[in-house]
């Protein structure tokens, strides 16, 4: 979507802003009511709430739009499949958290499978990647994604129910972003509103990515952790070359299921629990 949007000339900060924006708005009239009978508890909770809203709605999303402006698809999967093995680091070296052997040899396999199909099944290929202004954009969005990981679990908000702690998480991204959405306008960067494809491309990102994946991952952070929670990025390249089928024609080739089997392996091993 963010490709597509670069063909409508949708500016990539107001792409992050307007999706959680829209998303805000899909939950307020359902959600507006059990927001102000908690005001107390969230204006009691702003700091934590702003620190997770820039970190998991601002910091993870704006530069990885901007970042896809200038830089390959297959080095923006590399970099956010190293999101997990950075929530691990962070968690054992500031929170002493135990990384136990199946856990490393859990994430080594999912690594080597993400790799494998990034690379075509040809490993050799990677070390022709460069990376330059793009990927540092993206290293700085998958940064702000492994923190929000670790900080949604590690200072997490007072109990209350979860379509309202996703509103507030939502609506403070919205106004995280709001400011840096102004100036890129300001600098002459505006989107055509005259364009269906802007609101196509707003919708999608609001209902699907906004409203649907992050509560399912606030859901597994708290039921597995953050560091397993982080897992689950290893299958984007699965996802994405399996989108690419219909959507672009590109078949998959037999290194996609070989790099798929040993995802899965990766992700059953880091799960296994003693017995």
């Amino acid at each position: 979507v963010a490709r597509w949007a670069e063909s409508a000339a949708i500016p990539p900060v107001f792409l992050a802003f307007g999706r959680w924006a829209l998303a805000f708005a899909i939950l307020l009239p359902t959600v507006g009511p059990r927001l102000w009978a908690l005001r107390g508890t969230l204006l009691a909770n702003w700091p934590r709430l702003l620190l997770l809203s820039g970190l998991g709605m601002g910091m993870a999303v704006a530069p990885q739009y901007i970042g896809a402006r200038h830089t390959s698809a297959a080095n923006i999967a590399i970099i956010f499949a190293a999101c997990p093995a950075v929530v691990t680091l962070i968690e054992t070296l500031v929170w002493k958290a135990p990384l136990s052997k199946r856990q490393a040899a859990g994430m080594l396999l999912a690594i080597a499978g993400a790799l494998l199909v990034l690379s075509k099944g040809h490993l050799e290929a990677l070390g022709s990647l460069s990376f330059g202004q793009g990927d540092l954009w993206v290293i700085a969005a998958a940064s702000g994604w492994a923190l929000y990981t670790v900080f949604g679990r590690r200072l997490p908000l007072p109990p209350m129910p979860a379509t309202v702690k996703l509103a507030s998480l939502i609506g403070g991204g919205a106004l995280v972003l709001a400011p840096f959405a102004a100036l890129e306008a300001y600098t002459g960067t505006v989107p055509n509103f005259g364009d269906t494809r802007l609101y196509i491309a707003l919708a999608f990102l609001a209902v699907v990515p906004s409203l649907g994946a992050y509560f399912c991952f606030d859901r597994l952070v708290g039921l597995a952790g953050p560091a397993r929670a982080s897992m689950a990025l290893y299958l984007i390249p699965l996802f994405a070359t399996l989108a690419a089928w219909p959507l672009l024609g590109e078949a998959p080739q037999s290194y996609h299921a070989a790099g798929f089997g040993l995802i899965l392996a990766g992700l059953v091993v880091s799960n296994m629990r003693r017995r």
